[in-house]
């Protein structure tokens, strides 16, 4: 035997990953090139051409990221490629996993809550990072960058580049393809280049010299969380027709499209299609998804905190329109008290067909949406005897929205959400605090056509489907008992599916009838296939 080909390893898990190649060291160092530039912008390095530096850095990050990914997936053979990921610091929790959780979280909180160590200037010239990206900003919108427009570029090339990462990754896959070019697309064209064009449109004769609201017509309520406030409300109705059809849209996104999407494809239309956290989740985070807490104890938490944000995203919302309303019905016929009756007649509805048809198929999760119900009405009653004008109970309309836009929109989504994708895995922000998944995730359960179909019969336990499920979902004991996945918090991302070597799980919106009974099979019963061909 050679000695040279002979490996005397037994082990079954595989071997520890090999070092980088000279590829991948050489990608590796030009990708830290391009953000040794940001972070010497961030120390207040002037750059004599800002035009010139910021494409420098942008591009040595992209070519240096697609370069790695090309040198780690190129030559190999298409199929699952998600091995060595526990051997890394990086991809299991290890030292490198949490510099970067770390550096991500701290980023976040410089961003949030003090975007002048990057060089915001209130009513002055910008200086570090963000006077690097003024000339994208004035090139897209005319004005000089803001900390939200530097977050935004960043975000969009994070998701474009390790959206090719995806691609090469996932290859084999026809709907990973399609879904990811999905992603980015959505991200690029409706998150970032149309809100800023229509900012740049602002005063053009087009509009006559009127206003457009910066919108991301992709963001639904409640993402979109100040959609309702009455500042937004005032800009639209200013806008003039363009900003009366954006709130109308707004509206009907809530009502309609929403529930006729969810119903045809379940959550995965938005979840894993459109939204921008699912985007970067899916592509930048890929790399962790096999860290979500797949224990028992963690379902538990999931499901009170979901139904917690859910009922704290409606009474937030509720309590800010509630407090700009006025009480005169000769001049606006949506007043304080019929708005918090339409509320409560809606949401009467909603239980009370759930509780008449849908109870057995919410089971435990039932008991969670009438302790909610009964909180939102309990609340609802005492917005009506408690608030005065500009306040609801003893808060100021104002600070409900601060603390709301603090908790929701910046500590969960962004400083834990995405921060910790290195410790908490990709997903921790969709699954445990994002209240559009939850609502989504409502409607799936109820009343959607989608679901993940299993056939136990091929399942070889081999848990592939269970440890890259980013939310957590024990996808494994579905498949081994043939039972089809119908869960609230599944995103439909497919990567169960992808990473199986059985082919067991399929993702399908069609009807049921006149199919075989998988569990049948399973058991090795005899199945009547005239009686299902003679269904009518």
């Amino acid at each position: 035997m050679n000695s040279q080909t002979h490996n005397p390893s037994m082990a079954l898990t595989g071997e520890p990953p090999k070092s980088l190649s000279t590829g991948q060291k050489m990608a590796t160092l030009l990708g830290m090139a391009g953000l040794g530039i940001l972070l010497l912008a961030m120390f207040n390095v002037n750059f004599p051409n800002q035009t010139l530096w910021l494409i420098v850095s942008l591009s040595a990050i992209s070519i240096g990221t697609l370069w790695f990914s090309w040198d780690a997936y190129s030559q190999k053979l298409p199929g699952i490629k998600n091995d060595g990921v526990w051997f890394k610091s990086i991809s299991s929790r290890g030292f490198w996993a949490w510099v970067v959780g770390l550096a991500l979280t701290g980023f976040y909180i410089v961003l949030y809550f003090y975007p002048e160590y990057l060089g915001l200037v209130s009513g002055g010239e910008n200086r570090g990072v963000m006077a690097l990206f003024d000339p994208l900003s004035k090139l897209l919108s005319g004005n000089p960058a803001s900390q939200w427009f530097v977050y935004g570029t960043l975000y969009t090339v994070a998701i474009l580049i390790f959206g090719a990462k995806f691609l090469w990754k996932y290859r084999h896959s026809r709907y990973q393809r399609l879904r990811t070019f999905s992603v980015m697309f959505f991200q690029l064209a409706f998150a970032f280049t149309i809100p800023e064009l229509m900012a740049r449109l602002n005063g053009h004769k087009i509009l006559d010299g009127g206003s457009l609201p910066y919108y991301d017509l992709k963001n639904v309520w409640p993402l979109n969380y100040y959609n309702f406030e009455s500042y937004r409300i005032k800009g639209f109705l200013s806008s003039g027709d363009i900003g009366l059809a954006l709130l109308i849209f707004g509206i009907l996104s809530i009502f309609v499209i929403t529930p006729i999407l969810t119903y045809k494809y379940g959550k995965r239309w938005y979840c894993s299609w459109v939204c921008g956290c699912g985007a970067l989740a899916e592509t930048a985070g890929d790399s962790f998804r096999q860290l979500s807490d797949k224990s028992t104890f963690a379902w538990k938490v999931e499901r009170w905190v979901v139904h917690s944000v859910v009922v704290f995203v409606t009474l937030m919302t509720t309590a800010v329109i509630y407090s700009y309303l006025g009480t005169d019905t000769s001049k606006y016929w949506l007043t304080k008290s019929t708005f918090l009756i339409g509320v409560a007649v809606l949401l009467t509805l909603v239980f009370g067909w759930v509780m008449l048809f849908k109870r057995d198929q919410l089971q435990k999760d039932a008991q969670y949406g009438a302790i909610g119900y009964f909180v939102i009405i309990m609340a609802l009653i005492g917005f009506h005897f408690f608030s005065g004008d500009g306040q609801v109970f003893l808060f100021k309309s104002e600070t409900l929205r601060k603390s709301y836009s603090f908790l929701i929109g910046s500590i969960f989504s962004g400083v834990i959400g995405t921060g910790f994708y290195p410790i908490f895995g990709s997903r921790v922000w969709c699954r445990f605090g994002c209240p559009m998944a939850a609502i989504l995730g409502f409607q799936q359960r109820l009343f959607s056509r989608f679901r993940i179909t299993t056939n136990g019969g091929q399942c070889i336990s081999c848990g592939n489907c269970s440890t890259y499920c980013e939310m957590g979902i024990d996808v494994r004991a579905y498949a081994q008992k043939g039972e089809n996945i119908v869960r609230a918090s599944c995103v439909g991302c497919g990567i169960c599916s992808s990473v199986c070597p059985r082919g067991v799980l399929k993702l399908e919106n069609g009807p049921l009838k006149g199919r075989i009974d998988s569990n049948q099979v399973l058991l090795g019963n005899d199945v009547d296939l005239m009686a299902l061909v003679n269904q009518k």
